[in-house]
């Protein structure tokens, strides 16, 4: 009998979170996109592709006039399927994690929208 046995079983490749690119070049995307009702803040990103909640997602975001792309690890926290109500675009929600990347990118949305982020207009999730 041979320890081998079952070892190929055990070693699997992990999967890898999907890699995202998003840039939002005018203000009104985004207050449209940005999701400041979830904690860490998070962001929509139009796609066709299916995903679920809690999946690991891996962002390129590029903001406005910004020449910096901000990389992020973050979660599906939201999901608009196709034909969805009210005219919604399909897509997800990634959430931001709870870390120094996290922050540094919701503060600089916040910073960007400033008194806009309070507006009552629509937005891509609610």
């Amino acid at each position: 009998m041979s320890d081998m046995s079952n070892d190929s079983a055990a070693i699997s490749a992990p999967n890898r979170p999907s890699v995202l690119s998003l840039a939002i070049k005018e203000k009104a995307a985004l207050f449209a996109a940005y999701m400041p009702f979830l904690k860490n803040g998070g962001i929509f990103v139009p796609t066709n592709k299916t995903y679920r909640i809690g999946e690991e997602i891996y962002l390129i975001l590029t903001l406005l006039d910004d020449p910096a792309k901000y990389p992020i690890a973050g979660k599906v926290a939201w999901i608009t399927p196709a034909g969805a109500g009210n005219n919604k675009s399909q897509g997800i929600g990634v959430h931001f994690p709870s870390d120094e990347t996290g922050n540094r990118i919701r503060l600089r949305i916040e910073e960007a929208l400033g008194t806009a982020i309070r507006s009552s207009r629509a937005t891509h999730t609610i």
